[in-house]
């Protein structure tokens, strides 16, 4: 008799939902997104067919002659193929290891500061370079190095120096677009690894506290192996867009100059060229899905190296 109470008092337990409010309301919200992402991001992989046409406007994307790996073979013979490759890896390269760097060390200074009511002044003076248009950024790194009127010429002037032609010189580029670069985007990314820092347990601050530890102990030992799963993660993500280059910056702020082309001409801003003067479609998307391929490549392979490194690292 107990044991069929006990089995009908189990038939009368109510089934739990499979989702919950909280649940439905996520998926809500992610709809849109979801939308935005199939609409801009998946249905013009349709698209891709072109790398492989002769692309001719009276004749449309099906029409169009098929010319298997011509514009691959185009782009490879190129005179620019090399020097174009060599550019947008050292500069992406560049921008990677000091927009990480310049991230990870302003939002641990954020994170040492006491005064919350300081730290939002500080987050919305970094924030706000981000939503600036590189044409406005392209017109404010003129006035400091315009040959005859910059900022900077007029100090080498008044302190006795030459002044110098920026847009002829160069070498000095990478490191005016490396630091264009962080200015913009580092109050955004430092926001990232400040919501991570947020997420430590104080309780391992406390405990250093009591072994005497200083803030470059804390730093060392509790701050950067929190950080170390979220670094990985954007590292890798980043190495795998190292082949595309913020067309903005590198066409405005170098004002498409041709005697800064040697160091500043990188695929994205070449493709643009090729596409201006000729209007070849099909090349222009053979190089974006080489970039997206490669691109590929690199993360999987990125992520598989961290993974022999640290098998709690990674992606997945």
């Amino acid at each position: 008799m107990g044991i069929n109470k006990e089995i009908a008092s189990r038939k009368k337990i109510p089934k739990k939902n499979k989702y919950s409010s909280d649940d439905i309301q996520l998926y809500t919200l992610c709809i849109i997104p979801m939308v935005l992402v199939f609409i801009f991001n998946y249905l013009p992989m349709a698209g891709i067919i072109l790398a492989f046409k002769d692309y001719k406007y009276d004749k449309g994307i099906l029409g169009s002659n098929w010319v298997g790996l011509y514009n691959f073979k185009f782009f490879f013979e190129s005179n620019e193929f090399l020097k174009l490759t060599r550019n947008t890896l050292l500069l992406n390269g560049l921008f990677i290891i000091a927009g990480i760097a310049a991230a990870l060390l302003i939002a641990i200074l954020l994170f040492c500061l006491r005064g919350r009511k300081n730290i939002r002044i500080y987050q919305t003076l970094m924030i706000t370079p981000h939503f600036i248009s590189w044409v406005v950024v392209s017109y404010m790194v003129y006035a400091f190095l315009s040959p005859q009127h910059g900022i900077v010429n007029n100090i080498l002037e008044n302190i006795g120096m030459e002044k110098v032609d920026w847009y002829n010189t160069p070498m000095a580029w990478p490191i005016i677009l490396t630091v264009s670069g962080v200015w913009k985007n580092v109050g955004m990314d430092c926001i990232i690894y400040y919501a991570a820092l947020m997420n430590i347990d104080s309780a391992l601050f406390e405990a250093a506290d009591v072994d005497g530890a200083n803030t470059v102990e804390k730093i060392k030992n509790i701050i950067i192996p929190a950080l170390k799963p979220l670094l990985t993660v954007l590292t890798i993500l980043k190495i795998g867009g190292i082949l595309r280059s913020d067309f903005g910056m590198f066409y405005q702020l170098t004002r498409d100059v041709g005697a800064l082309y040697d160091i500043t001409d990188v695929i994205d801003t070449y493709t643009y060229r090729v596409m201006s003067v000729i209007g070849n479609l099909g090349m222009g998307t053979a190089i974006g899905l080489l970039q997206s391929g490669v691109g590929m490549i690199l993360v999987f392979s990125a992520h598989y190296i961290s993974k022999k490194i640290d098998s709690e690292l990674g992606l997945f």
